[in-house]
């Protein structure tokens, strides 16, 4: 594949199509508005109240072009947040929500695929679910629907304690809703 098949870089895991379309500028126009605002010098906090005050971004698309900012002038590292690092998985899978919902709500249930124990803080049937993990870190399951008997379930893992941990979870959920999937299929 030649250098022009070469897929565009994606910053903070969002294309510079996307931050296009949705913002009107692309990554190389918004750094280059940040490094003009002397942003490598302001806490992450101001560079978001920037981007919505002076440039009418949403909350979620300041937050977005700060995080990727940061991320390429070296201030963050990919995963890491304000009170720590996160990571999130999904999967789609051709069930409902409530149904998603049950097979992490029934400890039985839970046992078969998760194989671990959890304090399961708040639960919203058929929408979300806020657990304390083991090592005292939050993980927060959300249900979505996507149509007849289809689902996303996401996982976002939070408060984790630097980028191997991080990345550790992020490939323990990937295998992890696999076995749900597994477990859903089975039970079907």
């Amino acid at each position: 594949m030649g250098d022009n098949m070469t897929p565009p870089k994606k910053i903070a895991g969002v294309s510079d199509e996307a931050v296009k379309k949705a913002t009107g500028k692309g990554w190389s126009q918004w750094f280059a508005l940040l490094d003009k605002k002397k942003a490598t010098h302001m806490p992450h906090r101001d560079i978001a109240i920037l981007l919505c005050e002076k440039h009418d971004l949403s909350q979620w698309w300041a937050q977005m072009i700060s995080v990727g900012y940061e991320q390429e002038r070296g201030m963050r590292v990919a995963h890491q947040q304000p009170e720590g690092f996160e990571i999130s998985k999904s999967k789609t899978l051709p069930i409902s929500p409530m149904s998603a919902f049950k097979a992490w709500n029934d400890k039985a249930a839970r046992d078969s695929w998760l194989g671990e124990d959890i304090i399961i803080r708040k639960a919203t049937p058929g929408k979300s679910m806020r657990v304390t993990w083991l090592d005292k870190t939050n993980v927060d399951v959300n249900f979505y629907d996507k149509g007849k008997n289809k689902c996303q379930v996401s996982v976002q893992h939070t408060r984790l304690t630097n980028v191997a941990q991080a990345e550790k979870m992020k490939k323990y959920w990937a295998d992890k809703l696999e076995a749900y999937k597994n477990y859903l299929e089975i039970k079907k």
